[in-house]
């Protein structure tokens, strides 16, 4: 069975950004794999770090069991993402463990530093996972199979200096929607700081308002999220696009 393995920052980013392909990869009868990086830790304004992380860990536990995907544990706190040898090994764990065909991941360019780290820790694991002589943490073996690394789209569709991100390719989400909603709420914690740190309001809608502009962006679905395929060196064979490839029915292409 193929897998695809979501490697984000904070509990809650896969939801935003990313469970929609990974559900529809899933009814095509895909594995699952679910990570977050990052704890959640400093994710509130009315709990103390301990309680927040527990807090967390149990919604982000929820939401990859209503996604029906294998859940992988943080290993390092908000704030504290950080690219060095020993996050690296952690990660390059986390991938040879799940074994993907594909990894999905933030844009390299986020509105946040947690992401972007997130990003090159996740790209560079996905790299180095048919390396023996990088060792992971703990020590997993190596698999040679191809990876292919796809960045999600960002809060906004644009980057931090306001530049539009236009996609490689739209996935429809729209018969997945509120499967991915059901998972979004399992964070019920973040609706208040959400509304207070970022102005979201409601994060539910915020998350189908994202997925919405998609959907017209890509000129065919009502939902969608957008998916840029990362360069094949050191990945992948130069034609490799498992994404595209998987789903073919329900994508608009924009390289074609």
């Amino acid at each position: 069975m193929p897998a695809v393995l979501a490697i984000a920052a904070h509990p809650d980013d896969i939801e935003f950004f990313m469970a929609g392909a990974m559900l529809q990869l899933a009814r095509r009868g895909w594995d699952l794999h679910y990570a977050n990086l990052c704890d959640g830790s400093r994710g509130s304004t009315t709990m103390d770090p301990v309680t927040c992380a527990a807090t967390r860990l149990a919604e982000a536990r929820r939401a990859a069991e209503v996604m029906g995907a294998t859940f992988y544990e943080p290993i390092f706190p908000d704030m504290e993402a950080a690219y060095t040898p020993a996050n690296l090994r952690k990660v390059a764990a986390i991938v040879r463990k799940a074994k993907p065909t594909i990894v999905l991941t933030h844009s390299p360019v986020d509105y946040m530093e947690d992401h972007e780290i997130s990003c090159r820790l996740a790209v560079s694991a996905a790299f180095a996972h048919g390396m023996p002589n990088f060792p992971s943490d703990p020590e997993l073996p190596v698999y040679m199979d191809p990876v292919t690394v796809y960045h999600a789209q960002t809060p906004g569709h644009r980057t931090p200096l306001g530049q539009w991100i236009t996609p490689h390719m739209y996935v429809d989400e729209t018969d997945v929607i509120e499967t991915k909603v059901e998972a979004l709420a399992c964070h019920a914690s973040q609706k208040q700081w959400l509304d207070e740190s970022q102005g979201m309001d409601s994060y539910l809608q915020a998350m189908r308002d994202l997925s919405l502009q998609m959907g017209q962006k890509s000129g065919k679905f009502q939902y969608a999220e957008g998916w840029r395929r990362r360069e094949h060196w050191g990945f992948c064979g130069p034609q490799d696009d498992p994404l595209r490839d998987a789903l073919a029915d329900i994508i608009v292409d924009t390289r074609t």
